[in-house]
């Protein structure tokens, strides 16, 4: 019997549900490790493919949001280190004539310049600490202890605040 592809399964139905529901959480992610829309875009279609990929084996052993920005951040942070080793350039326009420079998107952008100089893996904790997840709940997704991840964020922070403003 062949299968019409106009119709979904319920898989796909529940996934495609998932994604809407979660949209968001990724874009998140995905705007930690990128500025570029076409690149946030790039990621975001990425983790899209490591999401259906591992979506049957999920089986909601956990809860569905962990799941997600793990794999986000497992996929968001393998990319970044390829770009890295890669050396690859961006051509891009360095202007942006409708850009806000008021003083508050000034201390958004320099917050958001020292975060992205971070390692991956400390930057997927201030990320998810930023999205207010508990500390369980961080330790849960990167894979350490909570009292771990109060240790790192104490360093992170005291690394940001050390960073220059280059």
């Amino acid at each position: 019997m062949i299968r019409n592809r106009t119709t979904m399964t319920d898989t796909e139905r529940q996934f495609a549900k998932t994604v809407r529901e979660h949209k968001s959480t990724i874009y998140t992610v995905c705007y930690m490790f990128s500025k570029d829309d076409d690149e946030v875009n790039d990621l975001f279609q990425e983790v899209l493919i490591n999401l259906w990929k591992g979506y049957e084996s999920f089986g909601h052993r956990s809860d569905i949001r962990t799941w997600i920005y793990r794999v986000a951040l497992n996929t968001c942070i393998s990319l970044d280190r390829k770009k890295r080793r890669s050396g690859t350039v961006r051509l891009a326009m360095d202007i942006n004539l409708f850009e806000d420079r008021d003083e508050d998107t000034r201390q958004v952008d320099l917050l958001h310049k020292r975060i992205s100089r971070l390692q991956p893996f400390d930057r997927a904790i201030v990320l998810l600490w930023l999205e207010d997840l508990s500390y369980e709940e961080i330790g849960q997704i990167v894979g350490i202890s909570t009292k771990n991840v109060s240790v790192r964020l104490f360093r992170i922070r005291e690394q940001l605040k050390n960073m220059s403003n280059d």
